[in-house]
Protein backbone atom coordinates (compact mmCIF):
# COMPACT_ATOMS: atom_id res chain seq x y z
CA UNK A 1 0.00 0.00 0.00
CA UNK A 2 1.40 3.40 -0.92
CA UNK A 3 1.40 6.38 1.42
CA UNK A 4 -1.54 8.15 -0.22
CA UNK A 5 -3.77 5.08 0.21
CA UNK A 6 -2.74 4.79 3.85
CA UNK A 7 -3.65 8.40 4.44
CA UNK A 8 -7.06 7.89 2.85
CA UNK A 9 -7.81 5.01 5.22
CA UNK A 10 -6.61 7.08 8.14
CA UNK A 11 -9.06 9.82 7.21
CA UNK A 12 -11.96 7.33 7.32
CA UNK A 13 -11.17 6.35 10.90
CA UNK A 14 -13.25 7.22 13.96
CA UNK A 15 -12.64 10.80 15.23
CA UNK A 16 -11.98 9.55 18.75
CA UNK A 17 -8.90 7.71 17.48
CA UNK A 18 -7.31 10.64 15.66
CA UNK A 19 -5.37 11.67 18.73
CA UNK A 20 -3.84 8.19 18.74
CA UNK A 21 -3.07 8.54 15.03
CA UNK A 22 -0.73 11.49 15.28
CA UNK A 23 0.72 10.58 18.69
CA UNK A 24 2.39 7.63 17.02
CA UNK A 25 5.04 10.02 15.72
CA UNK A 26 6.22 10.91 19.25
CA UNK A 27 6.63 8.48 22.14
CA UNK A 28 4.02 9.49 24.71
CA UNK A 29 6.24 8.20 27.51
CA UNK A 30 8.77 10.91 26.65
CA UNK A 31 6.05 13.56 26.88
CA UNK A 32 4.97 12.22 30.26
CA UNK A 33 8.59 12.17 31.40
CA UNK A 34 8.98 15.81 30.39
CA UNK A 35 5.82 16.77 32.27
CA UNK A 36 6.76 14.80 35.39
CA UNK A 37 10.32 16.14 35.48
CA UNK A 38 9.21 19.75 35.14
CA UNK A 39 6.27 19.34 37.53
CA UNK A 40 3.59 20.35 35.02
CA UNK A 41 1.45 17.20 34.85
CA UNK A 42 -2.27 18.00 34.92
CA UNK A 43 -3.84 16.94 38.24
CA UNK A 44 -7.34 18.33 37.70
CA UNK A 45 -9.65 16.81 35.09
CA UNK A 46 -9.32 19.48 32.39
CA UNK A 47 -10.73 19.67 28.87
CA UNK A 48 -7.19 20.27 27.63
CA UNK A 49 -4.65 18.39 29.78
CA UNK A 50 -0.95 19.24 29.71
CA UNK A 51 0.05 16.44 27.32
CA UNK A 52 -2.46 17.66 24.75
CA UNK A 53 -1.30 21.26 25.15
CA UNK A 54 2.09 20.03 24.00
CA UNK A 55 0.50 18.58 20.86
CA UNK A 56 -1.35 21.86 20.39
CA UNK A 57 1.98 23.72 20.30
CA UNK A 58 3.43 21.17 17.89
CA UNK A 59 0.31 21.55 15.74
CA UNK A 60 0.80 25.32 15.76
CA UNK A 61 4.23 24.78 14.21
CA UNK A 62 2.96 22.24 11.70
CA UNK A 63 -0.15 24.09 10.50
CA UNK A 64 0.83 27.69 9.90
CA UNK A 65 -2.18 28.56 7.77
CA UNK A 66 -4.91 28.03 10.40
CA UNK A 67 -5.70 29.61 13.75
CA UNK A 68 -4.66 28.11 17.08
CA UNK A 69 -8.27 27.30 17.96
CA UNK A 70 -8.74 25.58 14.58
CA UNK A 71 -5.62 23.49 15.24
CA UNK A 72 -7.12 22.36 18.55
CA UNK A 73 -10.53 21.60 17.03
CA UNK A 74 -9.36 19.76 13.94
CA UNK A 75 -6.83 17.62 15.81
CA UNK A 76 -9.55 16.75 18.37
CA UNK A 77 -7.32 17.65 21.31
CA UNK A 78 -10.06 18.47 23.83
CA UNK A 79 -11.38 15.62 25.92
CA UNK A 80 -15.08 14.74 25.32
CA UNK A 81 -17.68 15.44 28.01
CA UNK A 82 -20.76 13.46 28.90
CA UNK A 83 -23.11 15.52 26.74
CA UNK A 84 -21.18 15.32 23.45
CA UNK A 85 -18.53 13.25 21.76
CA UNK A 86 -16.22 16.24 21.40
CA UNK A 87 -16.16 19.70 22.86
CA UNK A 88 -14.81 22.96 21.52
CA UNK A 89 -12.76 25.31 23.65
CA UNK A 90 -12.46 29.09 23.70
CA UNK A 91 -9.34 30.94 22.57
CA UNK A 92 -8.88 32.44 26.04
CA UNK A 93 -8.88 28.95 27.54
CA UNK A 94 -6.17 27.89 25.07
CA UNK A 95 -4.04 30.83 26.17
CA UNK A 96 -4.52 29.92 29.83
CA UNK A 97 -3.62 26.30 29.08
CA UNK A 98 -0.41 27.40 27.37
CA UNK A 99 0.50 29.65 30.28
CA UNK A 100 -0.07 26.81 32.76
CA UNK A 101 2.22 24.56 30.75
CA UNK A 102 5.05 27.09 30.50
CA UNK A 103 8.34 26.74 28.64
CA UNK A 104 10.27 24.04 30.50
CA UNK A 105 8.29 20.96 29.34
CA UNK A 106 8.84 21.89 25.67
CA UNK A 107 12.53 22.57 26.26
CA UNK A 108 12.95 19.31 28.16
CA UNK A 109 11.07 17.33 25.50
CA UNK A 110 13.28 18.81 22.78
CA UNK A 111 16.38 17.73 24.70
CA UNK A 112 14.99 14.23 25.26
CA UNK A 113 14.20 13.73 21.59
CA UNK A 114 17.47 15.30 20.45
CA UNK A 115 19.53 13.03 22.71
CA UNK A 116 17.58 10.03 21.42
CA UNK A 117 18.14 11.04 17.79
CA UNK A 118 21.86 11.63 18.44
CA UNK A 119 22.33 7.94 19.21
CA UNK A 120 20.95 7.04 15.78
CA UNK A 121 23.31 7.68 12.91
CA UNK A 122 24.38 6.13 9.63
CA UNK A 123 27.47 6.13 7.47
CA UNK A 124 26.16 9.27 5.77
CA UNK A 125 26.46 11.23 9.04
CA UNK A 126 30.21 10.70 9.34
CA UNK A 127 33.47 11.72 7.69
CA UNK A 128 36.59 9.68 8.37
CA UNK A 129 34.71 7.98 11.26
CA UNK A 130 33.93 11.37 12.80
CA UNK A 131 30.33 12.60 13.20
CA UNK A 132 29.98 16.03 11.60
CA UNK A 133 28.35 18.82 13.61
CA UNK A 134 27.74 22.44 12.70
CA UNK A 135 27.01 25.34 15.02
CA UNK A 136 25.68 28.72 13.95
CA UNK A 137 23.39 31.52 14.99
CA UNK A 138 20.35 33.21 13.50
CA UNK A 139 17.48 35.50 14.43
CA UNK A 140 13.74 35.02 14.39
CA UNK A 141 11.25 37.86 14.02
CA UNK A 142 8.53 37.91 16.66
CA UNK A 143 5.25 39.90 16.76
CA UNK A 144 5.69 43.60 17.49
CA UNK A 145 4.01 43.73 20.89
CA UNK A 146 5.25 45.97 23.67
CA UNK A 147 6.22 42.96 25.80
CA UNK A 148 8.21 41.32 22.98
CA UNK A 149 10.01 44.54 22.06
CA UNK A 150 10.98 45.24 25.67
CA UNK A 151 12.20 41.68 26.30
CA UNK A 152 13.82 40.59 23.02
CA UNK A 153 14.87 43.97 21.66
CA UNK A 154 15.30 44.87 18.01
CA UNK A 155 18.24 45.68 15.73
CA UNK A 156 18.93 49.19 14.59
CA UNK A 157 17.85 49.93 11.05
CA UNK A 158 20.26 52.75 10.29
CA UNK A 159 18.63 56.16 9.94
CA UNK A 160 15.17 54.60 10.20
CA UNK A 161 15.60 53.66 13.87
CA UNK A 162 14.72 50.20 15.14
CA UNK A 163 13.59 47.46 12.77
CA UNK A 164 9.91 46.75 12.21
CA UNK A 165 9.92 43.63 14.41
CA UNK A 166 11.65 42.55 17.62
CA UNK A 167 13.95 39.59 17.13
CA UNK A 168 14.92 36.57 19.21
CA UNK A 169 18.48 35.33 18.80
CA UNK A 170 18.99 31.60 18.28
CA UNK A 171 22.12 29.46 18.34
CA UNK A 172 21.78 25.85 17.22
CA UNK A 173 23.88 22.71 17.03
CA UNK A 174 23.08 20.49 14.04
CA UNK A 175 24.19 17.15 12.68
CA UNK A 176 25.10 18.22 9.18
CA UNK A 177 24.64 14.78 7.62
CA UNK A 178 20.93 14.68 8.45
CA UNK A 179 20.02 18.29 9.42
CA UNK A 180 18.76 17.12 12.83
CA UNK A 181 19.09 19.66 15.63
CA UNK A 182 21.13 18.36 18.54
CA UNK A 183 20.94 21.50 20.66
CA UNK A 184 19.33 24.94 20.71
CA UNK A 185 19.58 28.06 22.84
CA UNK A 186 17.08 30.92 22.62
CA UNK A 187 17.97 34.39 23.85
CA UNK A 188 17.46 38.09 23.41
CA UNK A 189 18.73 39.99 20.40
CA UNK A 190 21.39 41.78 22.49
CA UNK A 191 22.95 38.50 23.63
CA UNK A 192 26.07 37.37 21.79
CA UNK A 193 26.17 34.16 19.80
CA UNK A 194 29.38 33.02 21.52
CA UNK A 195 27.79 33.15 24.98
CA UNK A 196 24.60 31.45 23.77
CA UNK A 197 26.71 28.71 22.19
CA UNK A 198 28.58 27.92 25.42
CA UNK A 199 26.21 25.24 26.84
CA UNK A 200 25.91 23.50 23.46
CA UNK A 201 29.52 22.25 23.45
CA UNK A 202 28.66 19.74 26.19
CA UNK A 203 26.21 18.04 23.79
CA UNK A 204 28.92 17.10 21.27
CA UNK A 205 30.06 13.47 21.67
CA UNK A 206 33.49 11.93 21.19
CA UNK A 207 34.67 11.03 17.70
CA UNK A 208 33.29 14.20 16.18
CA UNK A 209 34.28 17.32 14.32
CA UNK A 210 32.57 20.67 14.92
CA UNK A 211 32.47 23.16 12.04
CA UNK A 212 31.77 26.78 12.97
CA UNK A 213 31.91 30.19 11.35
CA UNK A 214 34.73 32.54 12.32
CA UNK A 215 32.33 34.60 14.42
CA UNK A 216 32.57 31.80 17.02
CA UNK A 217 36.36 31.98 17.22
CA UNK A 218 37.48 31.49 20.82
CA UNK A 219 40.78 29.67 21.39
CA UNK A 220 40.15 28.87 25.09
CA UNK A 221 36.75 27.41 24.23
CA UNK A 222 38.25 25.26 21.46
CA UNK A 223 41.05 24.03 23.72
CA UNK A 224 38.60 23.00 26.44
CA UNK A 225 36.40 21.32 23.83
CA UNK A 226 39.16 19.16 22.40
CA UNK A 227 40.40 18.25 25.89
CA UNK A 228 36.93 17.31 27.18
CA UNK A 229 36.82 13.93 25.43
CA UNK A 230 38.40 11.68 22.85
CA UNK A 231 38.86 12.94 19.29
CA UNK A 232 36.62 15.98 19.69
CA UNK A 233 37.86 18.10 16.81
CA UNK A 234 36.97 21.58 15.54
CA UNK A 235 37.31 23.41 12.22
CA UNK A 236 36.96 27.15 11.60
CA UNK A 237 37.78 29.78 9.02
CA UNK A 238 40.54 32.13 10.17
CA UNK A 239 40.17 35.87 10.60
CA UNK A 240 42.55 38.07 8.65
CA UNK A 241 44.30 39.49 11.74
CA UNK A 242 45.20 36.18 13.41
CA UNK A 243 48.86 35.53 14.26
CA UNK A 244 50.69 32.31 15.15
CA UNK A 245 54.10 30.69 15.15
CA UNK A 246 54.82 28.14 12.39
CA UNK A 247 56.26 24.90 13.78
CA UNK A 248 56.29 22.67 10.73
CA UNK A 249 55.48 22.80 7.01
CA UNK A 250 53.42 19.80 5.92
CA UNK A 251 53.28 21.00 2.34
CA UNK A 252 52.31 23.96 0.22
CA UNK A 253 49.66 25.88 2.18
CA UNK A 254 49.59 23.30 4.98
CA UNK A 255 51.26 24.13 8.32
CA UNK A 256 51.42 23.05 11.93
CA UNK A 257 51.32 26.17 14.09
CA UNK A 258 51.46 27.24 17.71
CA UNK A 259 48.82 29.62 19.04
CA UNK A 260 49.59 31.58 22.19
CA UNK A 261 46.86 32.32 24.70
CA UNK A 262 46.63 35.91 25.84
CA UNK A 263 47.63 36.92 29.34
CA UNK A 264 44.07 38.04 30.03
CA UNK A 265 42.68 34.63 29.00
CA UNK A 266 45.12 32.74 31.22
CA UNK A 267 44.38 35.02 34.15
CA UNK A 268 40.66 34.41 33.76
CA UNK A 269 41.23 30.66 33.31
CA UNK A 270 44.41 29.37 35.07
CA UNK A 271 43.87 25.89 33.60
CA UNK A 272 44.89 27.12 30.14
CA UNK A 273 48.38 26.23 28.91
CA UNK A 274 50.70 28.86 27.48
CA UNK A 275 50.14 27.69 23.90
CA UNK A 276 48.13 25.21 21.86
CA UNK A 277 48.92 23.53 18.55
CA UNK A 278 46.69 23.66 15.50
CA UNK A 279 46.81 23.16 11.76
CA UNK A 280 46.45 26.01 9.27
CA UNK A 281 45.39 25.29 5.68
CA UNK A 282 45.55 28.00 3.02
CA UNK A 283 43.55 27.54 -0.20
CA UNK A 284 41.78 29.49 -2.91
CA UNK A 285 38.74 28.61 -4.98
CA UNK A 286 38.98 30.06 -8.52
CA UNK A 287 37.12 33.35 -8.66
CA UNK A 288 37.15 33.86 -4.87
CA UNK A 289 39.50 35.40 -2.32
CA UNK A 290 42.18 33.24 -0.65
CA UNK A 291 41.06 31.65 2.63
CA UNK A 292 42.72 29.99 5.61
CA UNK A 293 41.28 27.27 7.82
CA UNK A 294 42.37 26.53 11.39
CA UNK A 295 41.65 23.10 12.83
CA UNK A 296 42.60 20.50 15.42
CA UNK A 297 42.78 17.88 12.63
CA UNK A 298 46.58 17.89 12.68
CA UNK A 299 47.19 14.36 11.35
CA UNK A 300 47.92 14.88 7.66
CA UNK A 301 47.74 11.15 6.93
CA UNK A 302 44.31 10.60 8.45
CA UNK A 303 42.95 13.97 7.33
CA UNK A 304 44.29 15.01 3.90
CA UNK A 305 44.33 18.73 3.12
CA UNK A 306 41.94 18.57 0.16
CA UNK A 307 39.36 16.62 2.16
CA UNK A 308 39.53 19.06 5.08
CA UNK A 309 38.89 21.96 2.70
CA UNK A 310 35.89 20.12 1.26
CA UNK A 311 34.66 19.30 4.76
CA UNK A 312 34.57 22.95 5.83
CA UNK A 313 32.12 23.78 3.06
CA UNK A 314 29.68 21.27 4.57
CA UNK A 315 29.03 24.06 7.08
CA UNK A 316 26.56 25.45 4.56
CA UNK A 317 24.23 22.55 5.43
CA UNK A 318 23.35 24.47 8.59
CA UNK A 319 22.12 27.38 6.46
CA UNK A 320 20.01 24.97 4.41
CA UNK A 321 18.53 23.60 7.62
CA UNK A 322 17.58 27.11 8.73
CA UNK A 323 15.95 27.66 5.36
CA UNK A 324 13.87 24.52 5.88
CA UNK A 325 12.61 25.93 9.18
CA UNK A 326 12.00 29.52 8.14
CA UNK A 327 10.88 29.09 4.53
CA UNK A 328 9.06 25.77 4.49
CA UNK A 329 7.96 24.99 8.05
CA UNK A 330 6.91 28.58 8.78
CA UNK A 331 5.53 28.98 5.24
CA UNK A 332 7.42 32.27 4.78
CA UNK A 333 5.35 33.91 7.52
CA UNK A 334 7.07 37.07 8.75
CA UNK A 335 6.88 36.22 12.45
CA UNK A 336 5.78 33.50 14.84
CA UNK A 337 2.34 33.88 16.44
CA UNK A 338 2.81 34.69 20.12
CA UNK A 339 2.72 38.20 21.55
CA UNK A 340 4.43 37.58 24.91
CA UNK A 341 8.05 36.48 25.49
CA UNK A 342 7.23 33.23 27.34
CA UNK A 343 4.78 32.10 24.68
CA UNK A 344 7.27 33.05 21.95
CA UNK A 345 9.92 30.81 23.48
CA UNK A 346 7.36 28.06 24.02
CA UNK A 347 6.40 28.30 20.36
CA UNK A 348 10.03 28.26 19.20
CA UNK A 349 10.75 25.10 21.19
CA UNK A 350 7.66 23.53 19.62
CA UNK A 351 8.91 24.54 16.19
CA UNK A 352 12.30 22.92 16.89
CA UNK A 353 10.65 19.69 18.10
CA UNK A 354 8.40 19.52 15.04
CA UNK A 355 11.33 20.09 12.70
CA UNK A 356 13.33 17.32 14.37
CA UNK A 357 10.40 14.88 14.24
CA UNK A 358 9.99 15.45 10.50
CA UNK A 359 13.72 15.08 10.00
CA UNK A 360 13.71 11.85 12.03
CA UNK A 361 10.98 10.38 9.85
CA UNK A 362 13.00 11.38 6.79
CA UNK A 363 16.05 9.57 8.20
CA UNK A 364 13.99 6.41 8.58
CA UNK A 365 12.69 6.63 5.00
CA UNK A 366 16.24 7.24 3.78
CA UNK A 367 17.37 4.14 5.66
CA UNK A 368 14.78 2.05 3.85
CA UNK A 369 15.85 3.48 0.49
CA UNK A 370 19.55 3.19 1.35
CA UNK A 371 20.31 6.83 0.51
CA UNK A 372 21.49 9.85 2.55
CA UNK A 373 18.72 11.70 4.38
CA UNK A 374 19.67 14.85 2.45
CA UNK A 375 18.59 13.14 -0.79
CA UNK A 376 14.97 13.43 0.35
CA UNK A 377 12.85 16.50 -0.29
CA UNK A 378 12.10 18.21 3.00
CA UNK A 379 9.22 20.10 1.44
CA UNK A 380 7.45 16.95 0.25
CA UNK A 381 8.08 15.09 3.50
CA UNK A 382 6.71 18.04 5.49
CA UNK A 383 3.54 18.09 3.36
CA UNK A 384 3.03 14.36 3.83
CA UNK A 385 3.60 14.69 7.56
CA UNK A 386 1.01 17.46 7.69
CA UNK A 387 -1.38 15.27 5.74
CA UNK A 388 -1.02 12.51 8.31
CA UNK A 389 -1.65 14.84 11.23
CA UNK A 390 -4.53 16.56 9.46
CA UNK A 391 -6.52 13.34 9.05
CA UNK A 392 -8.92 14.80 11.61
CA UNK A 393 -9.96 17.40 9.03
CA UNK A 394 -11.68 14.73 6.96
CA UNK A 395 -14.33 14.08 9.59
CA UNK A 396 -14.57 17.51 11.22
CA UNK A 397 -18.24 18.43 11.02
CA UNK A 398 -19.34 21.76 9.56
CA UNK A 399 -15.84 22.92 8.68
CA UNK A 400 -14.28 23.03 5.23
CA UNK A 401 -10.47 23.00 5.01
CA UNK A 402 -9.28 26.01 3.00
CA UNK A 403 -5.66 25.11 2.42
CA UNK A 404 -5.58 21.30 2.36
CA UNK A 405 -4.72 19.76 -1.01
CA UNK A 406 -4.91 16.12 -1.97
CA UNK A 407 -1.38 14.75 -2.12
CA UNK A 408 -1.08 11.62 -4.25
CA UNK A 409 2.57 10.61 -4.16
CA UNK A 410 4.64 7.54 -3.49
CA UNK A 411 7.76 7.39 -1.38
CA UNK A 412 9.94 7.41 -4.50
CA UNK A 413 8.73 10.92 -5.31
CA UNK A 414 10.49 12.18 -2.18
CA UNK A 415 13.87 11.30 -3.65
CA UNK A 416 15.89 14.19 -5.09
CA UNK A 417 18.62 13.91 -7.73
CA UNK A 418 22.17 13.71 -6.44
CA UNK A 419 23.69 17.10 -5.73
CA UNK A 420 26.03 18.65 -8.22
CA UNK A 421 29.38 19.16 -6.58
CA UNK A 422 31.77 21.99 -7.27
CA UNK A 423 29.08 24.68 -7.65
CA UNK A 424 30.20 28.04 -6.29
CA UNK A 425 27.97 31.07 -5.91
CA UNK A 426 28.93 34.24 -4.01
CA UNK A 427 26.67 35.31 -1.14
CA UNK A 428 24.68 38.45 -1.85
CA UNK A 429 22.01 40.51 -0.09
CA UNK A 430 19.01 41.18 -2.31
CA UNK A 431 16.55 42.66 0.17
CA UNK A 432 15.04 45.88 -1.17
CA UNK A 433 14.25 48.45 1.49
CA UNK A 434 10.97 50.30 1.27
CA UNK A 435 11.04 53.96 0.29
CA UNK A 436 8.02 54.76 2.44
CA UNK A 437 8.23 56.31 5.87
CA UNK A 438 8.27 53.97 8.83
CA UNK A 439 4.83 53.33 10.31
CA UNK A 440 4.52 54.88 13.77
CA UNK A 441 3.74 52.65 16.73
CA UNK A 442 0.16 52.45 17.98
CA UNK A 443 -0.58 55.05 20.60
CA UNK A 444 2.39 57.25 19.73
CA UNK A 445 1.57 60.91 19.47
Amino acid sequence: MNLSAALTLTGQDNPSRHFETFTQTIDLSLIQQALNTTGTTSIRNRKLPADRVIFLILGMALFRNISIQAVCDHLHLTLPNQAAQSQSIRSSSLTQARDRLGIEPLKYLFELLASKFTLEHTKFDTWRDLTIFGMDGSTMCVPDSLENREYFGAPSNGTRGESAYPQARLVGLMRLGSHRLTGLNIGQYSQGEVSLAEPLYALIPDLSVLIVDRGFLCWPRFWHHQESGQYKHWLIRAKSNLRWKVIKEFGLGDQLVEIKFTWEARKADPSLPVTMQARVIAYQIPGFQPERLVTSLTDVILFPMAEVVGLYHERWEFELGLDEIKTHTLERVETVRSTTPDRVRQELWGLAITYNVVRQEMARIAGVLGVPALRLSYRWCLLLFRNLWSSAWVVASGLIPKHLEQLVVDVENLLLPERRRGRRNPRAVKVKMSGYAKKSRAGAA
